[in-house]
């Protein structure tokens, strides 16, 4: 889908390189239980693509070797995986902390009813994907249902002590705008969601990431469609801030795809344009045991400014 896309004709973006490797993000798959218009990967029910077990060795290789601290688990739905539990225990046991981008819907789905407290049990980081407090928003993006499955997810969460403050088990939300414009500053967005949804819900929460949507994949197609890519990009373009170059997330994270390829980026995985490794066209994990990456440099593109605009947006949510 994203070949239609003029993407790479935005070859202007600033140089970068990388620095000492903290977090490694491994994608376990395509598949999904939702089909959400902003998505980046093009997730979905009908994907079939998933992680090995081979593959997820050696991401913990990689971990183990490199001394990353973090090991960032993502999809589509990374909890369809049939590695993804083994993953979690296995990264626990060495001490690794373990983050889980979940849609919340996965909570309740059939199969799944003990996977709050399995991830409370391995003190996984739950990074929870809430686009908007309000229904209607979160139902027309994300799919009719999804809004009251969220909530009880996320009340599911509390019961077990997340984001409460206490308890160590962190659980962070993250918002993206609805439409092809930018997130508003997430300190004050933040504070609306605690507002909304502690009063309407007693829920709480850590931390609220606001992220861009990136004009790839299904998002970037209904720019298309709708004759608003261009406009979208120039809006990218306009607000970039130097700024942010220094904490864009590829400096210090690497994206595992599915298949074992290695990107600088997740965004980056999806446009097919991998991490820069001397002889390999395609290179693999396995391919970085053990290769000091610092001072790598970095695969840019038009897309980057979907990072670097305003306040900036990586997966740790806004950078400035």
């Amino acid at each position: 889908m994203h070949a239609t896309l003029p993407l790479l004709d935005a070859i202007d973006f600033p140089a970068l390189r990388r620095r000492r490797l903290e977090t490694v993000q491994a994608n376990l798959g395509y598949r999904c239980n939702q089909a959400c218009l902003h998505c980046h990967v093009n997730a979905g029910p009908t994907r079939r693509e998933e992680m090995s077990r081979d593959t997820a060795e050696a991401v913990l290789e990689l971990v183990a070797v490199s001394g990353a601290t973090t090991l960032d688990l993502t999809g589509g739905a990374p909890e369809l995986n049939p590695h993804f539990r083994w993953l979690v225990e296995t990264a626990h046991a060495r001490g690794v902390q373990v983050m889980d981008r979940c849609n919340l819907t996965i909570l309740s789905e059939p199969g799944h009813e003990d996977l709050a407290d399995f991830l409370a049990a391995h003190r996984v980081e739950v990074v929870a994907s809430l686009p908007c407090y309000l229904e209607d928003n979160v139902d027309g993006q994300r799919g009719a249902g999804v809004y009251a499955r969220s909530i009880a997810g996320l009340r599911q969460l509390n019961a077990l002590g997340y984001g409460d403050g206490h308890s160590g088990l962190v659980l962070d939300l993250v918002y993206n705008p609805t439409g092809p414009y930018l997130p508003p500053p997430q300190a004050a967005l933040e504070a609306d969601y605690r507002r909304e949804l502690g009063g309407r819900h007693g829920i709480v929460f850590d931390r609220l990431f606001t992220l861009a949507n990136m004009p790839i994949q299904r998002f970037g197609s209904t720019l298309v469609s709708h004759g608003e890519f261009d406009a979208y990009m120039t809006l990218l373009r306009g607000a970039h801030r130097d700024d942010n170059l220094d904490q864009v997330m590829c400096r210090t994270l690497v994206s595992i795809g599915w298949d074992g390829t290695v990107y600088d980026c997740d965004f980056n995985q999806m446009l097919g344009l991998p991490l820069a490794v001397p002889g390999r066209t395609r290179p693999q994990v396995r391919d970085l045991i053990g290769r000091d990456l610092a001072g790598n440099p970095i695969a840019v593109a038009g897309h980057c400014y979907g990072c670097t605009a305003g306040q900036g947006s990586s997966c740790g949510g806004a950078l400035g």
